[in-house]
């Protein structure tokens, strides 16, 4: 590899301003160079913002040129498959933001079509949160002996009407209202896919989705009970329309052991048991951090050969939870009977 990874982004959006915010972390390891996005007008203002030379309208367009090696695919999940696809065709590594594709199903076609012939990296970067790697780190040294039962909540008013009848979460980020699958396919995957990472593999034993924010196409409440391989009971609550609830996400997780307890509520971590200890975590740092964590990962990865922790065999396993979540919950049939 060159001493400095140049890198093609796929994608102007929202997201995008963290990404490059993380690639900017690794300094001289890797750099942008390209930027793709329809929107010429929105990819020349990341361009400007964070000093990207070459912008282009298409990720054809970007490939075409060269120069590159690597590519960060952070446009719509709809046509990450497609984009990941040309990319491999190029011969170039990838880092494709979550989801993989919009389903289970075009996510195993795609690993089998492209899964040998390019290395791919899933970008999952909830896992990659600090306090998330230190609960992690206390579980894996026996803290709080064997997991007996686990909570974790995730509350928000974030599609409730505001004094001004704003919806903030989809101000915030405007295509949740049309997404069939919304909450458990765009948020909770995180959260599904980080609890695989602390406990192992996990079951969804049943679902209930619903929706009560009507500007909305998918849902944005879920209940989930899962099970672990040992027989734990796992149990996700979360709501993006809790009246009285604040607009912001936080996570609150509860993770009982036969010798302790591990707590986290939003940025504070604690463990309590044979050893207490305590820890807050800054809340804009760790997440923007999590984006950093998880570039730097993809770079070393590609640096040392080492595997991918979120490689796409493991993200398929969490996509299982998530296809599992809808089967179950039969949210899609009963509204698509209703329309």
């Amino acid at each position: 590899m060159a001493a400095t990874l140049k890198v093609g982004l796929i994608g102007a959006g929202w997201v995008t301003q963290h990404h490059l915010k993380g690639w900017q972390a690794l300094g001289e390891k890797a750099k942008v160079v390209a930027i793709a996005d329809p929107s010429r007008e929105r990819a020349a203002e990341r361009a400007g913002a964070f000093g990207i030379p070459a912008v282009f309208e298409s990720a054809e367009a970007m490939l075409a040129a060269g120069g590159l090696d690597a590519v960060d695919i952070a446009a719509p999940r709809a046509v990450h498959t497609e984009l990941a696809r040309l990319a491999a065709g190029h011969g170039l590594p990838i880092l494709c933001q979550k989801p993989l594709a919009p389903t289970l199903a075009e996510a195993e076609q795609l690993v089998a079509d492209i899964g040998g012939r390019v290395r791919l990296m899933v970008h999952e970067n909830w896992r990659f949160r600090a306090y998330y790697r230190q609960a992690a780190a206390w579980i894996r040294e026996g803290r709080i002996g064997a997991v007996k039962a686990v909570s974790l909540t995730l509350v928000t008013s974030g599609t409730v009407p505001d004094a001004d009848g704003h919806l903030w979460a989809l101000e915030r980020q405007p295509f949740m209202r049309t997404e069939a699958r919304m909450l458990v396919a765009e948020v909770l995957i995180h959260h599904l896919d980080t609890l695989r990472m602390l406990l192992g593999p996990l079951k969804v034993e049943a679902a209930a989705l619903s929706r009560t924010c009507q500007d909305m196409r998918g849902e944005d409440g879920a209940v989930i009970h899962l099970s672990t391989v040992d027989g734990a009971g796992v149990s996700v609550f979360a709501s993006f329309a809790a009246y009285g609830a604040p607009a912001q996400q936080m996570d609150r997780l509860t993770v009982l052991g036969d010798k302790g307890t591990l707590r986290l509520d939003g940025p504070d971590l604690s463990v309590s048991g044979c050893r207490e200890e305590h820890a807050t975590f800054d809340a804009d740092a760790t997440y923007l951090g999590s984006y950093a964590a998880t570039i730097a990962h993809f770079v070393e990865a590609l640096r040392t050969g080492a595997p991918f922790e979120t490689s796409p065999e493991d993200n398929l396993e969490t996509l299982r939870l998530v296809e599992d979540c809808y089967r179950l919950s039969g949210f899609e049939t009963r509204h698509r009977d209703a329309a």
